[in-house]
């Protein structure tokens, strides 16, 4: 494996895109994501949201979505080629890592919730 870098969505563009207020501020999910152990460098997202100027910055070889991302792969495979970066393969994982239980905060809230509805 290289070098991973990984772009931690602000709290702004996860309220956006989920319809919902986030529970774990941007600071925290970025520290949580700079502690992993193969990652090289975690950043928020950028204010003006230009996500293709972070992926110039960056350079990289591969762009790995994940699945619930709002990007249209076909969209930014077009904006990279655009601006020359016709290097990057772009791809999106169809499922979570789910070797634990509660993979997601998502998955969290809703056992909070279950368990006090008891």
């Amino acid at each position: 494996m290289g070098d991973v870098y990984v772009i931690v969505s602000t709290d702004k563009n996860a309220e956006k895109f989920k319809n919902y207020q986030i529970i774990v501020p941007e600071d925290q999910r970025l520290e949580v994501i700079k502690n992993i152990k193969n990652v090289k460098e975690a950043r928020l997202g950028r204010s003006d949201n230009d996500t293709l100027k972070t992926v110039e910055e960056i350079n990289p070889d591969i762009i790995l979505l994940g699945p619930d991302q709002k990007y249209d792969l076909e969209i930014l495979k077009r904006e990279l080629i655009k601006k020359g970066l016709t290097h990057i393969t772009v791809k999106r994982l169809d499922t979570y890592y789910d070797k634990c239980k509660l993979h997601s905060s998502s998955l969290i809230k809703k056992k909070i919730v279950e368990q006090f509805k008891k």
